[in-house]
């Protein structure tokens, strides 16, 4: 079927599809087909309710593939019925699609909703799960009314969806509520069209829906009236609780009670990695950090996600929740649940991801009671089964717009419209912060945030989900992308599809990085992609990360780096950045230096240094790498900001803190990139940058100008760069991707610079600009090679 978008929306019909009607004199029937995210948002009762209120009679069904409407009446009348499905649709719908043509009409007498049609290998757009709705609010917190603090409180604008969905067509039959019958007075919601729970499926109340349940960590029962009550009890007295949600579990605990929060670092073996916090509502948000107008919309908006905000200093939410950090994670609640337990007790709580480090959110009572008992001292449990597990998401504002730092609840699995007419492909994404990414015609499914693949369990997950997309939306492979890098997980499995025939395309990771952004933002045309990360193999087979590429949809050319410098120990080095600092001044100014920064002394042991110098020396375990990322790290260890790490990027971020702090004018204009013109490229050079520092180590220099002092120098030869590159080609388009780029003060001074000086900036605008969005740039370089 063709796109009627702009033919629909004015009302016009596709006239090859158009002939001559029969049956009742001056009456007109059209026959629609609706391609979008249109089942489970209310659309169905949303047409109801249209065709009714405009005298037009017909029917109105789901399919596999999309709903499809036939609507019968004066051609006035169904005229505007057509233009109103753009105009007037649901909040939560979003029309792709509409096709329309003129059939025979048949004189009907009324409007109906037919039974659900499944047609095999079809799928159809499924909505994400929506924070609770402020009707569905308003009667959770109504005394009066019967569904008072029922926690699985939900209706056709808000509730589950992605989670429960088992398959397609979107019924209750299809979901997890299956085995939940709705008594009377919910069937008599369900099936009244001028009830907002007009066929909502997982519609219910206390007297035939899910339950709630308490048990310790033994998996004993409390016994107990009101278990959310107890809960709050619990969690005043500092006992830490696992709360089943709509993706998984969370765990929770006082964030105000320092022992509470450091008990649960201990247990959860977090040491340091900050902890995402949940408050009552705005207004106690507002107490807690210095929300912009932006940060609030995203606070309150159907995705409800985690949004990283300045932190007050007057804030009672304990220094350990986020340990030298200036940004809060906070969220607010987003289902009945979180709402009446907030309010229970009336202080903020941790909420963060019911696993162990690294290891994916556990999603089901035995599986949690067997995974978290150890960590939790009470199960707050439900008994409606979640079918895919889901995190939290997590957002920021830069330059006053959203940026996604991880893609889950409330977003994933909204589809990426494509620029190209893709084949079937399947790209398996990266060995961190993995997604994966199914694309076919002109969608891309990007899958919520999976995790790093290092564990069996992360395994599972990544290979299940896949499972259900495949089944979801209908779309059966026929190409395999992957990452370069022979050792990844995401890589091994691409290579076993691949053995059963299937084509398969390795595309590099930082070319990923760049496609993906060019696809979010719709430009196709070449551009100067700069792609800064910690690491990701190159076409040479040393660690890339500093990159500047000249790129287009499928091909990409390297056009500048920075240089490469030994890690040694590979790993051992990002865990621990003094080595990746030691390394970096022994080789570009001399072992001698290694005496010029205290923190660099002290991080290390003599015996430590000498086998490090010794692997530079021989390349023993000491790949090269030119990345960015481990830059940070070298000045952060210098600086003696942070020498080791539990935690993904914790250096850089740290770093970027001391940054926050600075209060000096700019430009400070202390440091300063070589820049050499090879055969190849560009070449950046980092001694004049190490050689600075370490002076200004030496005289005192304040580490917050020394940071900021640094962020301002990478983007002065960042910008320095791209419009040497822009010199060269003529591109006047920047792209901007890799980890490094969550930096805030990096992005919006590299973007603000590139926009004065006449560039379009481009920057992710529905993915992570982490490794989460490479499985996107993956399958589509690899569909240009259909």
């Amino acid at each position: 079927m063709g796109n009627m978008a702009a033919k629909s929306a004015s009302g016009g019909l596709n006239s090859r599809d158009a002939r001559s009607d029969s049956g009742a004199p001056g009456r007109n029937r059209v026959r629609l087909y609706i391609e979008g995210v249109v089942q489970g948002v209310g659309f169905r009762p949303f047409v109801y309710r249209l065709a009714t209120q405009l005298g037009l009679t017909g029917w109105v069904r789901n399919t596999s593939q999309d709903v499809r409407i036939e609507v019968e009446g004066p051609h006035q009348s169904v005229q505007q019925f057509i233009h109103s499905l753009r105009t007037a649709a649901p909040s939560l719908s979003r029309i792709h699609h509409i096709e329309a043509e003129r059939v025979g009409a048949q004189g009907s007498t009324r409007f109906e909703i037919l039974e659900s049609q499944f047609a095999p290998d079809k799928g159809q757009l499924i909505s994400p799960d929506v924070a609770t709705c402020t009707e569905c609010m308003a009667e959770v917190l109504d005394c009066k009314d019967r569904r008072y603090r029922y926690p699985f409180t939900n209706c056709t604008n808000c509730g589950p969806r992605f989670t429960i969905i088992t398959d397609m067509p979107y019924d209750r039959a299809h979901t997890t509520m299956a085995n939940f019958t709705m008594c009377p007075e919910c069937r008599e919601e369900y099936e009244d069209p001028a009830n907002r729970r007009f066929h909502a499926q997982p519609n219910a109340c206390p007297v035939c829906g899910p339950q709630l349940s308490l048990v310790d960590s033994s998996g004993e029962a409390v016994h107990v009236v009101d278990p959310i009550a107890r809960t709050a009890t619990l969690l005043r007295d500092s006992r830490i609780v696992a709360v089943k949600g709509l993706g998984g579990f969370l765990l929770a605990c006082d964030a105000t009670a320092s022992s509470a929060v450091q008990e649960l670092r201990q247990r959860k073996q977090r040491p340091s990695k900050p902890f995402a916090i949940m408050v009552r509502d705005i207004q106690t948000a507002r107490m807690h950090c210095e929300l912009t107008t932006e940060e609030e919309t995203l606070l309150l908006s159907h995705a409800a996600p985690i949004v990283l905000s300045r932190w007050k200093a007057e804030s009672t939410i304990c220094p350990d929740v986020a340990p030298g950090l200036a940004f809060l994670g906070i969220m607010l609640p987003y289902t009945p649940l979180h709402h009446v337990l907030l309010r229970e007790l009336d202080c903020p709580l941790v909420m963060t991801s019911g696993n162990l480090s690294e290891e994916p959110i556990a999603a089901e009572n035995e599986e949690a009671l067997s995974r978290l008992h150890t960590i939790a001292d009470y199960f707050l449990l439900h008994n409606r089964q979640i079918h895919s597990r889901y995190d939290d998401s997590v957002a920021m504002i830069t330059d006053d717009e959203p940026h996604i730092l991880r893609r889950a609840r409330g977003y994933a699995p909204y589809p990426i419209q494509l620029p190209l007419d893709s084949p079937a492909v399947l790209a398996v994404g990266p060995q961190a912060k993995n997604s994966f990414c199914l694309a076919h015609k002109h969608r891309a499914f990007v899958s919520q945030h999976i995790g790093d693949l290092d564990s069996i369990e992360t395994l599972d997950h990544f290979e299940t989900t896949i499972a259900l997309y495949r089944r979801l939306f209908g779309i059966e492979p026929e190409i395999i992308a992957h990452d370069l890098h022979p050792d990844y997980a995401s890589t091994t499995y691409a290579r076993q599809l691949a053995a059963t025939g299937l084509k398969s395309v390795a595309v590099q990771h930082h070319h990923a990085h760049i496609t993906s952004c060019m696809v979010e933002n719709g430009v196709e045309d070449p551009v100067i992609g700069v792609a800064f990360d910690g690491s990701g193999l190159g076409s040479d087979g040393h660690i890339w990360g500093g990159e500047f590429l000249v790129a287009d949809l499928s091909t990409s050319r390297r056009a500048a780096h920075l240089e490469y410098l030994p890690l040694p120990g590979g790993d051992a080095a990002i865990l621990r950045p003094y080595r990746t600092a030691t390394a970096y001044l022994a080789t570009l100014l001399g072992e001698q230096s290694l005496q010029r920064s205290s923190a660099l002394r002290l991080s290390s042991a003599t015996v430590e240094r000498e086998t490090i110098l010794r692997q530079i020396e021989s390349h023993l375990n000491t790949p090269l790498t030119s990345s960015m990322g481990r830059l940070f790290d070298a000045i952060a260890a210098l600086t003696g900001v942070r020498g080791t790490i539990d935690y993904d990027g914790q250096a850089a971020i740290e770093l970027e803190m001391q940054a926050h702090k600075c209060h000096a004018v700019s430009p400070l204009d202390r440091y300063h990139f070589g820049i050499d013109r090879t055969d190849e490229g560009y070449l950046l050079r980092i001694a004049d940058v190490l050689e600075a520092v370490l002076q200004d180590i030496e005289h005192d220099v304040g580490i917050p100008v020394i940071a900021a002092a640094f962020h301002e120098s990478v983007s002065v030869i960042t910008c320095e760069v791209c419009r040497l590159i822009s010199s060269d080609t003529g591109i006047r388009t920047i792209a901007l991707s890799g980890g490094v780029f969550q930096n805030t003060i990096l992005l919006e001074m590299v973007s603000r610079q590139m926009r004065a000086d006449g560039f379009k900036v481009i920057r992710h605008r529905h993915l992570p600009p982490n490794d989460g969005c490479v499985s996107l740039g993956q399958a589509v370089t690899a569909a240009c090679f259909k």
